[in-house]
């Protein structure tokens, strides 16, 4: 191709002038000499070591962890400086960002629910930044009103609803809700009037991932905070939780402070209040995963009368396993858990009884399955059980008696995912939504009639009209990991792919926590299947609860390693049956999937051809020093322990960067991360791409290794939907420049 057919087709595919491509003909000149990258050369400081079990460790970048610094801030000019003008210059970015508003550009809802004689939803309409929130007065067939729009609160949409404090009053007319500012996982809350609309004039600060549970005189809640806050850009770890009771119409300086753990600084805390509201239910934990588990019995509930420091009853007082309130008859508590029972099992206690309090002499009343994942039991119609299960990565429902556990009925789903569901003990509604690869979104309605006949129907149903669903197809394979075990994968690709090894594959997965990674709808993903041709893999590795406790410890501390094993096994299987080949297949993930990106690749670096890290924990020697990382010890383990950090300096992306005499390629890499992401904070990424530019830059100057940091952005929780897509066109012009792939114009 000539260079003025050149020209000419930038001009048809983006809409660029003359003086845009000579902008950016000079962008290149700067970041790139000839065909090499001008990495920027970040101060070394090599007296920055210690000695840890007698192995010297090196931090070269330590300075990069002060985020206020001159240096990091340059720093990070410099690498968006790299990357941007890289990324920009794909002459099909534009293209892209066109048709992803065109594939946004459908309504979204979330799943209803009900709360006094209101009913509630969510709703995008198609490209609104953030969701916003409708009420149905009085019933179900009401003429949605906008209740709360989260997108007046900003000019950008960086201000959302969180996840984690929202809930309404028991009698439905208060609405206590939290708001994240650009990101961060930092909560102030508001209280709304529901009947006015109007907010009262008190704030609550102080909080992260603090629930919040309302006293049945509907004049006050519990929440946990901290003594102090930031704006999401400090690296402070997150200390001394404590919890409070706040009255309404009055400040938060009066709240009273009812509990606290001052013996260990780690200890956080989430409550529930009873389904009688007599009791309140603390779950203390210190890590992400297993809990204590206590409560106060208020002596009248339409009076709890909060005035100090609360008594609290020991229910189990171990951290050795996950315990969660279901529903009670008086002291006759319902609790799903996963003590002696790694598939979760539904247990019955009598508070009032010492002998049958104690864990091991609980009885269930649904029994571990043999395979399954009990993943959530529901109340409804004052005896039932809504449960949701977890088959081969599918969901199931199933609905029980409250009475005895037996079984009335499965619900018929189609193969997915439940997103949500709504149910409630003293109601005869359920409310749940469905997703899969191929299918956006379906809110179904059942009706709990007396003898539970009526069948779902549906309630809302998304349909993109710029999407086919047709067109693509979808399969689930198992593959042989390297130790012989069987991993889960599903595929999704346009049905005329050709199996020849020619096609772009993104690989993705995460593989922690006990966190399953369900089928899912991605409009991003249509991208990769339609304009490039290519297939998208999601592979259920271990690490993750796709099939209970023992997939997730199979995968975590000393057995870390056996995640990227899984993922690596992957990667060969899609290569070995010619789905792609190595120097197209593209490996992406975020968070603890940003950890399993890095790792991999520094351990297979022939095997990948690109690799897209979100926020991922880089540095695994530190990782628990800054803002709320020494949660994750559960799954890491604690690096100021030799058993753990002999494993995890084996591990750490940041310390097992390849010697380049050792290999002979290393991926295109793109570490993505925020500045105001204050759960995985910046440093990790930024003190990785530094060790990657400086041993790798010289011999693989062509390759490019960079990194895109995001202002106002987070861990990517609420996350506007404007960013969303300048987003996913950046990583998709990253992967088209640095992988030289064809387009396809969509039609």
């Amino acid at each position: 191709m000539g260079i003025w057919d050149y020209i000419s087709d930038l001009l048809e595919q983006s809409g660029k002038s003359f003086d845009q491509i000579k902008t950016n003909l000079a962008s290149q000149m700067a970041y790139r000499t000839g065909n090499k990258f001008n990495f920027p050369k970040a101060r070394r400081d090599e007296s920055t070591t210690c000695t840890t079990f007698g192995v010297q460790v090196e931090d070269a970048y330590r300075y990069l962890e002060d985020a206020d610094g001159e240096e990091t801030k340059k720093f990070v000019e410099a690498q968006n400086a790299l990357s941007d003008p890289f990324i920009k210059d794909c002459p099909y970015r534009q293209p892209i960002i066109t048709r992803l508003k065109s594939l946004f550009e459908y309504p979204r809802y979330s799943c209803p629910f009900k709360k006094g004689n209101n009913y509630f939803m969510q709703i995008n309409s198609g490209l609104q930044n953030q969701y916003v929130y409708y009420i149905m007065r009085g019933s179900l067939d009401a003429k949605p009103e906008v209740f709360l729009d989260p997108n007046t609160l900003s000019s950008d949409g960086t201000v959302s609803l969180s996840s984690y404090a929202n809930e309404f009053s028991k009698d439905g007319k208060w609405y206590a809700y939290g708001l994240n500012m650009s990101g961060s996982d930092w909560i102030s809350i508001k209280i709304k009037n529901v009947d006015t609309g109007n907010d009262l004039p008190e704030e609550i600060t102080k909080l992260k991932f603090s629930s919040i549970s309302w006293t049945h005189d509907n004049q006050g809640f519990f929440y946990a905070a901290y003594s102090s806050m930031g704006d999401g850009t400090e690296t402070t770890e997150c200390t001394f939780e404590k919890l409070y009771y706040h009255r309404i119409g009055t400040p938060q300086s009066k709240d009273v402070m009812v509990y606290e753990r001052p013996d260990d600084p780690h200890y956080r805390f989430t409550t529930s209040i009873s389904h009688c509201g007599r009791y309140l239910h603390v779950y203390s934990n210190k890590t992400c995963e297993y809990n204590l588990f206590h409560y106060y019995q208020f002596d009248d509930p339409l009076n709890p009368n909060i005035t100090g420091i609360l008594k609290l009853e020991p229910v189990v007082e171990e951290l050795n396993a996950d315990y969660y309130y279901v529903t009670n008859d008086g002291p006759i508590h319902y609790v799903r858990t996963n003590y002696k029972a790694p598939n979760y099992r539904l247990t019955v206690i009598d508070l009032t009884d010492s002998n049958t309090r104690q864990v091991d002499n609980w009885k269930d009343l649904i029994n571990e399955h043999p395979k399954d994942v009990l993943q959530g039991c529901y109340a409804a119609r004052e005896d039932l059980l809504i449960t949701k299960f977890i088959r081969d990565v599918t969901h199931r429902i199933e609905i029980h008696r409250l009475s005895d556990g037996s079984l009335i009925r499965e619900l018929n789903l189609p193969v997915g995912a439940i997103v949500g569901l709504s149910a409630e003990r003293n109601q005869d509604e359920l409310f749940y939504g469905l997703t899969s690869f191929l299918i956006p979104g379906v809110i179904f309605y059942l009706k709990l009639d007396q003898d539970l006949k009526n069948e779902p129907v549906v309630f809302k149903e998304s349909k993109p009209a710029n999407f086919d669903h047709t067109n693509f197809v979808t399969k689930q394979i198992f593959y042989p990991s390297k130790d012989g075990t069987n991993i889960p994968m599903f595929l999704v690709h346009h049905k005329d792919f050709v199996q020849d090894g020619l096609n772009p594959c993104m690989l993705y997965s995460y593989g922690g926590f006990n966190i399953s990674v369900m089928p899912s709808f991605s409009l991003q993903r249509i991208i990769l299947m339609e304009n490039l041709g290519g297939v998208f893999a999601l592979a259920n590795i271990r690490g993750g609860g796709e099939y209970g406790e023992r997939w997730h410890n199979g995968g975590k501390l000393e057995n870390k390693q056996t995640c990227f094993d899984d993922f690596i096994s992957a990667g060969e299987y899609l290569v070995r049956e010619r789905y792609t080949s190595s120097n197209k297949l593209i490996i992406q993930g975020g968070s603890n999937g940003g950890l399993l990106v890095g790792a991999v690749t520094n351990q297979r670096p022939d095997l990948f051809g690109a690799s897209i890290a979100h926020v991922g924990v880089m540095d695994l020697l530190r990782f628990h020093k800054f803002t709320i990382g020494h949660a994750w010890m559960s799954e890491y383990g604690n690096p100021e322990v030799e058993k753990d950090f002999r494993n995890l300096i084996r591990l750490s992306p940041l310390h097992n960067v390849p010697d380049p005499n050792s290999i002979d390629r290393f991926p295109a890499i793109l570490l993505l991360t925020g500045d105001h992401d204050d759960r995985v904070v910046p440093l990790h990424s930024l003190k990785l791409i530094a060790q990657l530019q400086y041993k790798l830059g010289d011999k693989f100057g062509e390759t490019p290794i960079m990194a895109r940091i995001d202002t106002k952005s987070g861990h990517g929780a609420g996350k506007p939907t404007e960013k969303i897509i300048e987003e996913v066109a950046d990583i998709y012009g990253f992967i088209i420049n640095a992988l030289s792939l064809n387009f396809k114009q969509s039609t």
